[in-house]
């Protein structure tokens, strides 16, 4: 497998983060995933810190890179900073094997997942809510 690094050519301002060794099945990431895309980085990071799920540890530091990235290589401002897009995909499956009665012997898979945030500046000042 090879490791893909695509770097964005288009003038929409976004910043990638891949982590690509996370413990996790893919069905217990996305629901967490689906639940930060939209959202602003630092509310985006309180809402994990707040997670009762092991998992969100990790996808708070790949967050957390993905806002450094955008700090030290393209000098985005942290504060405009939103969650564009939050995805996973399956890895490798370790294969274990555990002993079972009389001699038999039971699976346990235990898959990786690769996880990639890719973070967007806000355009413009968003205004919810007010009616004139």
């Amino acid at each position: 497998m090879s490791k893909k690094k695509k770097i964005d050519t288009k003038k929409d301002k976004t910043v990638r983060s891949i982590n690509n060794n996370i413990r996790s099945s893919v069905r217990k990431l996305n629901p967490i995933l689906k639940g930060i895309v939209g959202k602003k980085v630092d509310v985006a990071i309180r809402d994990l810190q707040f997670s009762e799920k092991r998992i969100t540890k990790d996808i708070r530091k790949t967050i957390s890179s993905a806002v450094a990235n955008a700090e030290n290589n393209f000098q985005y401002d942290i504060d405009k900073l939103i969650v564009k897009e939050a995805y996973c995909g399956k890895k490798i499956t370790m294969k274990r094997f555990r002993p079972r009665a009389k001699g038999r012997a039971a699976p346990i898979l235990k898959p990786y997942s690769s996880v990639t945030i890719i973070l967007s500046e806000t355009k413009k000042v968003e205004s919810h809510g007010t009616k004139g």
